[in-house]
C-alpha cells in the first residue's frame, strides 16, 4: 500500500524512463539547432557562388579569359608585347620561377605551353630528330661511352690454370651543344591587338626556323657552330670497316642502279648491318630518291616499296620504315643518298630544354625583334649501327 509519504519521494526524483526521454529530448533539439544553422550558411554561400557566376556571365569574352590565365602566361605575354618585364620578376621573386627565369646576358625562358609548341613541331619534322636518340641534357656538351671491343673468354677446366683475357676497350664521343638562333619581327601596331595571339604566332615562326636548320644540319652539317651532320664522316667501303667512318655498300653503276636486279643492292646493305642493329633500323633518303626506289621490283615483280596504311603509318622498303629527309642527297656518281641503320643507337642529338626569347624594339623600329636562341648538337655515336649506299660501279 502507497503513503503520502512514499508518493511525495517518488514526485522528486524520474524514473530511468523519464530521465531517457529527457536526455533524448534535449539532444534532439540541440541537433536540430546545429542543422538549421548548417542549412542557412549554405543557402548563404550558395547565394554568393550565384552573385559571382552572373558577374562573371556578364563580363565581356576577352576579359573573363584573362582572368583565368595563368600567371606565368600573363607576365609573358605582357613582356612580348610591351616589354613589360616587372611581372616576370615578380614571379622569380615569389618563388614561381621555374618555368620562367631571367637569363643572366638578358631575355627570358619561354613559358611552357609556348616550349611544348616548339619542341612538338620540331619532333614532327622529316629530319634525324624522328628516328634519332634525343636527349636533353643541362651542359654544354654530351659525352657518349662506347664500348666496342668485347672481353674476352676461354674454355677451361678444374685442373687447367685460367689465363688472361683480352681487356674491352671505351671510346668517349663527345657531342658539343651549339647555339641555334632566330629573330623574327612584329609591329608593335599588331603586337597591341588584344586578338593577336603572339605566343602561337612567335611560336610557329621559331618553330619553322628551327626546323629547317636542324634537319639540314643533321645531315650536312660541319660541327663547326653547328651539329656534325650524317654525310659529314669519312666513308669506306663495308669490307674494310673500322671504328670512326662509315661503311657503304656499292650498287655496281655509276651514279645508278645496276641495270639488272637493282634491288640486290638494297638487300646488300640491309644485310651488312650487323644484325642487333636490324630490329631497330630505318632507311633514309630524300624524295627524289625515294621516287626511284619505288619503281624497283624483285625478280618476281613484286614492288620493294610499300606504303603505309595511314598517314602516320611510314611506308616500308623492304620491311624497314623508311624516313623521308630532303636533305639527304640526291643520285650521282659516288654520292651515298641511302641510308640505313639503327639511329636511335647511331646517332645522338643533345639539346638544352630551355628556349630563351630577348625582346629588342630597337634595333628596327617601328618593328619588334625577337632574338630566340637554344642549344643543340648532333653527332654519330655508334659507327657500327650505320651504313649507306654508294652509286658507284
Amino acid at each position: 500500500m502507497t503513503t503520502p509519504e512514499t508518493s511525495s519521494r517518488a514526485g522528486d526524483a524520474l524514473s530511468p524512463t523519464e530521465e531517457l526521454d529527457a536526455t533524448l529530448g534535449g539532444f534532439v533539439s540541440d541537433l536540430k539547432a546545429f542543422t538549421d544553422d548548417i542549412h542557412a550558411r549554405l543557402q548563404q554561400q550558395e547565394e554568393r557562388m550565384t552573385r559571382i557566376d552572373r558577374k562573371m556571365l556578364s563580363r565581356p569574352a576577352l576579359a573573363a579569359a584573362a582572368e583565368t590565365e595563368t600567371p606565368h602566361r600573363k607576365a609573358f605575354e605582357g613582356y612580348l608585347r610591351a616589354g613589360d618585364d616587372d611581372a616576370l620578376r615578380g614571379l622569380e621573386l615569389e618563388g614561381k620561377g621555374l618555368t620562367t627565369a631571367v637569363n643572366s646576358d638578358g631575355g627570358y625562358l619561354v613559358d611552357p605551353q609556348t616550349s611544348e609548341t616548339v619542341a612538338a613541331v620540331l619532333s614532327s619534322t622529316a629530319s634525324l630528330r624522328a628516328v634519332a636518340n634525343v636527349v636533353q641534357v643541362n651542359a654544354t656538351s654530351f659525352d657518349v661511352l662506347i664500348d666496342h671491343a668485347e672481353a674476352g673468354a676461354g674454355w677451361g677446366n678444374e685442373a687447367t690454370a685460367v689465363s688472361e683475357t683480352a681487356t674491352p676497350a671505351l671510346d668517349r664521343i663527345q657531342i658539343p651543344l651549339h647555339e641555334l638562333n632566330a629573330m623574327p619581327k612584329a609591329s608593335q601596331k599588331l603586337l597591341d591587338d588584344s586578338a593577336f595571339d603572339v605566343e602561337t604566332w612567335l611560336a610557329q615562326r621559331i618553330a619553322a626556323k628551327f626546323a629547317r636548320a636542324e634537319a639540314a644540319a643533321f645531315v650536312t652539317g660541319d660541327g663547326t657552330d653547328k651539329p656534325r651532320g650524317l654525310m659529314n664522316y669519312e666513308t669506306v667501303a663495308n669490307a674494310s670497316w673500322s671504328w670512326g667512318k662509315i661503311g657503304t655498300v656499292s650498287t655496281g653503276a655509276a651514279g645508278a642502279f645496276a641495270a639488272t636486279n637493282p634491288g640486290d643492292a638494297l638487300i646488300d646493305l640491309v644485310y651488312s648491318l650487323p644484325a642487333e642493329y636490324r630490329h631497330g633500323a630505318s632507311f633514309v633518303m630524300n624524295s627524289r630518291t625515294a621516287s626511284e626506289v619505288r619503281k624497283l621490283k624483285d625478280a618476281d615483280g613484286r614492288f620493294l616499296w610499300s606504303d603505309g596504311f595511314s598517314v602516320a603509318d611510314p611506308a616500308r622498303l623492304l620491311g624497314y620504315p623508311t624516313l623521308i629527309a630532303e636533305d639527304m642527297p640526291d643520285i650521282g656518281a659516288d654520292k651515298t643518298p641511302i641510308a640505313f641503320g639503327d639511329f636511335g643507337a647511331g646517332y645522338t642529338i643533345a639539346e638544352r630544354p630551355d628556349l630563351r626569347v630577348l625582346r629588342d624594339p630597337f634595333s628596327a623600329k617601328p618593328h619588334v625583334l625577337f632574338y630566340a636562341t637554344r642549344r643543340v648538337g648532333g653527332g654519330v655515336s655508334d659507327f657500327a649501327a650505320i651504313k649507306l649506299l654508294q652509286f658507284s660501279a
